[in-house]
């Protein structure tokens, strides 16, 4: 029994097919949480898949309703090989985006795994059965060569409303505290840094969605007649967005804008860098904060982008001077942003430049969270990513992008640690999303490695994670 042998089977599982196989199986359920009428998917493929395969490898299994109200069932499943032993929580979401089958390329199908050179396309490879896949994969075959025990204690969570915002899922946390307690947390989701580097982030920044309206009038006037008459509420609106963020994307609400980066954050962002790769776009050097480099700006910074902006009939222009004029704009900021605020802060700022008939509503919003780089649990699953590759992983104190973390992180206490299996050109949420094989497999010696090593060293571990009395 070692390391190097249960990194051998893991790897295995890629080369014979069978990590390809179980895959394969996952992403023909069309799990789209956005589609009411596909929650009869998602219970099945919780019960039909996920629950054998646990119950095989010794975990007792439930499934339990969303406590939203949802048909977004959550399934736990816990394997105890001794309570005195420590206990990893482990995550994956069974849910995913629309499939959007009709702008696929030809001869694809999100529902059907296809492999082409390294790219196995279909919906959800990326995003996130492929990755719970691999970790699923990594458990049962570091349980095989540690002789069937791990050293450790296992809770996977699995929910199927990840893609709509995790409705239910803090609440059922909380209800579930006792059966969720563990001494860390582990999962898999999001894009490495780049394809070839093996990366390490452990949290993620946080997002609110707001809604900016205008209604000049109770309908359109033609533009010919009353041109240079009327105010244009896009007019207007354009300004009023222009005076949130100034043409170089520098936030100016200074409510909304982060403090600075600390230390330790800084120089774990110092070693990385950000794009580059074939199919990554080219980074506007002068967009965003002034002052910072690329990976300040997505990693330690606050960003405020427009989702979406309407006036009017795009498809089919007249000759009018619409009536009203709505953006769906979006905050992406780090931990310690007065974020809960951010309707007073933009209100007292559009006020304070004129825009006072500007209506504001505040939509999906999530938590920010980061673990330090200095922290032990960080430390140590550094140290084991490179010790299996041989390779420096990325540390990211939090993901550019964003997930409930924060639940795992402030709601249940846990030092917080994602080993993402994909990369940033995944096509995740678009036509061809993709799981780039070598990096699965990778990803598979990369988890075996850890799981072997909680195993071996997280007792002590535990122990010297404790504050100090």
């Amino acid at each position: 029994m070692t390391r190097e042998l249960a990194i051998q089977h893991a790897t295995h599982a890629y080369d014979d097919g069978s990590l390809l196989a179980e895959l394969a199986g996952r992403v023909a359920y069309p799990t789209e949480s956005e589609v009411p009428e596909q929650g009869p998917r998602q219970h099945a493929y919780l019960n039909d898949n996920l629950v054998p395969a646990l119950v095989e490898l010794g975990f007792s299994c439930q499934v339990h309703p969303n406590p939203a109200g949802m048909d977004l069932p959550i399934l736990v499943a816990r394997r105890i090989e001794d309570p005195l032993l420590p206990t990893v929580l482990m995550y994956g979401h069974g849910d995913v985006v629309r499939g959007n089958a009709a702008r696929w390329e030809a001869g694809r199908d999100p529902w059907r795994l296809q492999v082409e050179g390294d790219r196995w396309y279909g919906r959800g490879t990326a995003d996130n059965k492929g990755q719970h896949t691999i970790n699923l994969t990594a458990l049962r075959q570091t349980l095989r060569a540690r002789g069937g025990k791990l050293g450790f204690n296992a809770t996977w969570l699995i929910e199927t409303g990840e893609e709509v915002g995790s409705p239910g899922l803090a609440a059922f946390c909380e209800a579930q505290r006792e059966a969720l307690a563990a001494d860390v947390f582990i999962a898999s989701d999001g894009p490495r840094l780049n394809a070839a580097r093996p990366t390490l982030f452990m949290g993620s920044r946080g997002a609110v969605n707001f809604e900016l309206s205008l209604r000049a009038r109770e309908r359109g006037y033609h533009s010919g007649n009353w041109g240079g008459l009327l105010a244009n509420p896009a007019i207007v609106l354009s300004h009023a967005i222009a005076s949130l963020v100034d043409a170089n994307g520098r936030i100016q609400v200074a409510g909304l804008r982060p403090p600075l980066i600390p230390a330790a954050v800084a120089a774990a962002l110092a070693d990385l860098e950000v794009g580059g790769g074939a199919d990554d776009p080219e980074i506007n050097a002068y967009w965003g904060e002034p002052g910072l480099s690329a990976p300040e700006k997505v990693f330690g910074w606050n960003s405020l982008d427009v989702l979406t902006f309407g006036a009017g009939d795009p498809a089919k222009p007249v000759n009018a001077i619409p009536p009203e004029a709505v953006a769906w704009c979006q905050l992406r900021f780090v931990v310690g942003t007065d974020w809960k605020a951010l309707e007073s802060h933009v209100r007292a700022h559009l006020d304070q430049a004129g825009y006072t008939d500007v209506k504001i509503r505040v939509g999906m919003q999530a938590g920010a969270t980061r673990l330090s780089p200095d922290n032990a649990w960080v430390r140590w699953a550094a140290a084991s990513l490179e010790r299996t590759t041989g390779v420096r992983p990325a540390l990211l104190p939090n993901l550019g992008g964003s997930l409930p973390n924060d639940i795992f992180a402030d709601q249940l206490g846990l030092p917080t640690l994602w080993v993402p299996h994909s990369y940033p050109a995944c096509a995740q949420h678009a036509p061809n999303e993709h799981l780039l094989g070598s990096v699965a497999r990778e990803g598979l010696a990369i988890m075996a490695g850890l799981f072997w090593d909680l195993g071996a060293q997280g007792a002590a571990l535990r122990q010297a994670a404790k504050p100090a009395a």
